[in-house]
């Protein structure tokens, strides 16, 4: 006869799998509302501007190429919509500032840089959302 620890054992071991293996659903969204949103909120100052790679405008002069900001959220309580909009603003956040310190007033050919692959949409933004956090990782250019 088996002691009930060792049943409960035994179903734990059966449930590992499956907590184990955490969510992680892509998400492609619009970058531009995005932007638009946070420059109307005033969360970007508007001294900076963003242009997804495939909507780079010419006569651009890169400063500094190849910035990468990964941003990570709490998506508990939020859809998975609302928790890759919140990466995406921190990461617009942190571009602006890294384009302040350098003197740039855009950052263009930005793409998806999730895990160190590039993905390139000229409207779309990639987001990965869990369960617990939702991140989005992006690749530009500060450029004049």
């Amino acid at each position: 006869m088996k002691s009930p620890f060792i049943a409960v054992l035994i179903s734990l071991g059966a449930l590992l799998p499956t907590l184990s293996q955490a969510r992680d659903t892509v998400h492609m969204l619009p970058f531009d509302t995005v932007v638009k949103t946070m420059t109307d909120e005033h969360k970007l100052d508007g001294s900076v501007k963003f242009y997804l790679a495939g909507n780079t405008p010419s006569a651009k002069k890169v400063i500094q190429a190849g910035v990468v900001s990964n941003k990570k959220t709490n998506a508990f309580n939020k859809s998975d919509e609302e928790a890759c909009n919140w990466a995406l603003e921190s990461a617009l956040l942190s571009f602006q500032d890294s384009a302040k310190k350098v003197g740039a007033t855009s950052v263009i050919n930005i793409v998806s840089f999730y895990k160190r692959n590039e993905h390139s949409d000229p409207h779309n933004y990639e987001c990965h959302a869990g369960a617990l956090m939702a991140g989005t990782a992006l690749k530009g250019d500060l450029a004049n």
